[in-house]
This record gives C-alpha cells, structure tokens and sequence, in this order.
C-alpha cells in the first residue's frame, strides 16, 4: 500500500504547512486518514476529492477534521459531479458524534444547525473497537488516551502493516495496534523534557520506546506543533530507535 502525506503539522496549521491529513492507496481504492486544516486543499494536488473512496476520522479535533467542511461544499454544490459514475454519499468512519459534531460546525447558525442534516453528503459508520472492511483494507480501531473520544488504527493489506497512533498519551491499546507492524505512523508533538500534561500527546522519546518495545519495522513521525522544534523531536526518538524519520508534506512512502 502506498501512504501520502497531505499534511503533518500538529495541533494547528504551521506556514504552508497542512494539519493531519493522510492518503493510503491499494488496488486503485483511495482511503482519506484525517482532513485537518490545510489538509483539503493538498488532497487536490495528488488527486480529484470525487475519487476519494473513504474517508476515517481518529477523533474531532479541528486540526483532524476541520477540512470536512470543504469537502462538503464540493461534494454538494460542485456543478459537474461525477455522479452517478459514484456514489454521492462518501463513507465516513469516525467517533459517535461525527454526525453532530460535523453538521454543527458546517451550519452558519441556529437555523442552518436545526436543519442541516450531512446525510446526502457522507455515510456514516460510528468507530468501535473493532476490526472493519474499508475496501481492501482491513482497519483495526482501538480507543486511545486524549481528551476527546480518540482512536489509533492499525491497516493491513497484502501482509503490510501500518500502525497508526492518531492523537494519544502513551497507553496500552498502542502497545498493541503497533506490535510488529511494518510501519508506524507516530504523532511525537513535544520533547520528553518540556513540561506537558499526560494523557495528551507522546513525546519522542516515548515515540522511539513504542517502536522499540513493539518491534516495528520502520517508525514515522508526524503531528509536530509548528512551535515545536522538530529535530529535537527526532533526535530523541531516534537516540532509542534508530530507523525513525519525519514525515514531510508530499511525501510518499511504500509499505
């Protein structure tokens, strides 16, 4: 399977830099991992959004989800959609509250949010711990520690594996979506020194110990705050495991 990197700026957009946003492709399928801000607008580099097959959502976080909104407005109003060629409505995996949450933040007012209804636009499927078919993915989900109801996915195709943590403190359920894999897609938004709240986000170090403990192949690391210094964040990574390297935008990485 093939990963893009739309956008891998943490928290917020950084200076032409995207926020999360993540393309994997196998046999011609094209599955959307996250649409933060800036996200959208790098999609339409690499590939036409009509061509999008589906889309998941780790949590609701804006700088994870916030681009849904662009991508409603074309999917309802573009002039020329490619319909019926498609389906109109684009599978959408997210948390429980993906429906609410992304009609609310869509509506204008208290009028548009008592009658928007973004049903003629996604097909939505509430994220559980489980394993699901998204194409010819299989897509494991486990909750993970944020805030927010958040989880990490682990993607296998053709004996591939990638690991994804999504937004998380270190946890169990990472220990386990990560053990093995081939590749793992890691969010490292601050330094193990800095002065962090737990159960937010990793550090890098605690990045490089996942990998290490979990035997993985490869680890990537992604969702580094624009005021975060991000060779710091490799550095100490990398101090544990030493195949580990930041993701770029644009970048493009077979697993």
């Amino acid at each position: 399977m093939r990963l893009t990197i739309l956008g891998c700026s943490g928290s917020v957009p950084g200076p032409n830099a995207a926020a999360s946003g993540y393309l994997l492709e196998a046999e011609g399928f094209r599955l959307g991992l996250e649409l933060g801000n800036g996200a959208f607008a790098q999609l339409q580099t690499v590939l036409d959004p009509f061509d999008l097959d589906a889309l998941v959502l780790s949590h609701l976080h804006s700088d994870h989800c916030a681009d849904v909104n662009s991508l409603t407005v074309l999917r309802r109003y573009h002039p020329a959609p490619p319909y019926p060629a498609r389906p109109r409505q684009l599978p959408l995996f997210a948390p429980a509250d993906a429906p609410t949450r992304l009609a609310h933040a869509y509506a204008a007012d208290a009028d548009e949010r008592a009658a928007v209804d973004l049903s003629d636009v996604y097909a939505f499927h509430t994220l559980r711990e489980e394993t699901v078919r998204i194409g010819p993915f299989d897509v494991t989900a486990a909750l993970v520690q944020h805030p927010t109801p958040a989880f990490g996915l682990r993607i296998s195709y053709g004996g591939a594996i990638l690991a994804y943590t999504g937004d998380t403190g270190p946890c169990t359920a990472l220990g386990e979506l990560a053990d093995g894999v081939d590749v793992l897609l890691s969010e490292a938004s601050w330094t193990d020194a800095a002065d962090r709240p737990d159960g937010v986000h990793l550090s890098g170090k605690q990045a490089g110990e996942l990998a290490k403990d979990a035997r993985v192949g490869r680890l990537l690391l992604t969702h580094i705050a624009p005021w975060t210094d991000s060779r710091a964040v490799l550095a100490e990574a990398a101090a544990v495991f030493p195949d580990t390297e930041l993701v770029t935008q644009g970048a493009v990485y077979e697993i």
